[in-house]
């Protein structure tokens, strides 16, 4: 065997030491991968710590009216779910401020009372939700209309606005915010002498209420009976969650304010405490 020249040993020795420097630079890229993998780990938890955050936002959000920047302490309650339910407001005897308490606490519905009446020969014209009035001054008659709404969820809570304007729409915009401040609790039961049913369908006793001369009487009936009133007062039984109902009217009962107003004062008896 011929002994390796000077000039071979030098290239073998070159091509070990670029192994190695390759085997080094290996070992450090896989390092750094390790390291790179590791500091983002947390990285990703803190993400998904971050996603689930603005997740619970929105459901505490979802709870008030969107858009909705409440001014008062009870507003902000409510929207940030320290209460929950209406009664807790209704019970304490707390002042409403805002609509949109009643709207974030309340699925209610809404409805106009009929309280005027259309144009026609000799007071024939159809009745409508609108009442329009006229001031005279020296430019000429300025009209205002005036309107009467009802609102209620059916389930026990029910409340009533009147609302005035030179427009229809925003007298009933008007009408309709009062009638959601005004909204009060309706104690209801089955108090029917022939009647023994488990079901909140009728008033717990016989109450009169009164406004102006006009009086009404609610009487608790049995279950089918249905709301024996007048075509304006079962709009309020039927939104306050009464489904059956003897009544009893006196007085003026053609105006329509005092008619409503009466059996809102009715309803209202129905949270005293028997004697």
């Amino acid at each position: 065997m011929e002994e390796k020249t000077n000039s071979e040993k030098t290239q073998e020795e070159k091509m070990t030491s670029d192994e190695e420097k390759k085997a080094d630079v290996k070992e450090e890229g896989k390092k750094e991968q390790q390291e790179n993998s590791k500091s983002e780990k947390p990285e990703s938890k803190n993400q998904e710590e971050a996603a689930k955050e603005p997740a619970k936002e929105e459901v505490k959000e979802s709870r008030g009216v969107p858009g909705w920047e409440p001014k008062t302490k009870l507003g902000i309650d409510v929207k940030n779910g320290k209460i929950t339910d209406i009664d807790e407001i209704l019970d304490n005897n707390k002042k409403i401020l805002e609509p949109e308490i009643v709207d974030s606490l309340l699925n209610v519905k809404s409805e106009l009372v009929l309280i005027g009446q259309a144009k026609g020969k000799f007071g024939g014209g159809k009745r409508r939700a609108w009442r329009q009035t006229q001031r005279k001054t020296k430019e000429g008659n300025v009209p205002t209309f005036s309107t009467m709404a009802v609102v209620g969820d059916e389930n026990g809570h029910v409340g009533v606005g009147i609302g005035k304007a030179m427009e229809t729409l925003p007298a009933r915009d008007k009408a309709i915010r009062k009638a959601k401040l005004n909204i009060f609790k309706v104690r209801r039961t089955c108090a029917g002498f022939d009647c023994a049913c488990a079901e909140l369908h009728s008033v717990p006793f016989k109450v009169t209420g009164k406004c102006g001369s006009v009086r009404v009487t609610l009487i608790p009936a049995p279950q089918g009976t249905g709301l024996v009133v007048g075509s304006e007062l079962k709009k309020v039984l039927k939104l306050a969650g009464i489904k059956d109902v003897y009544s009893k009217t006196f007085g003026k009962k053609r105006t329509t304010f005092n008619l409503v107003k009466a059996c809102i004062d009715a309803l209202k008896k129905t949270n005293l405490p028997i004697k």
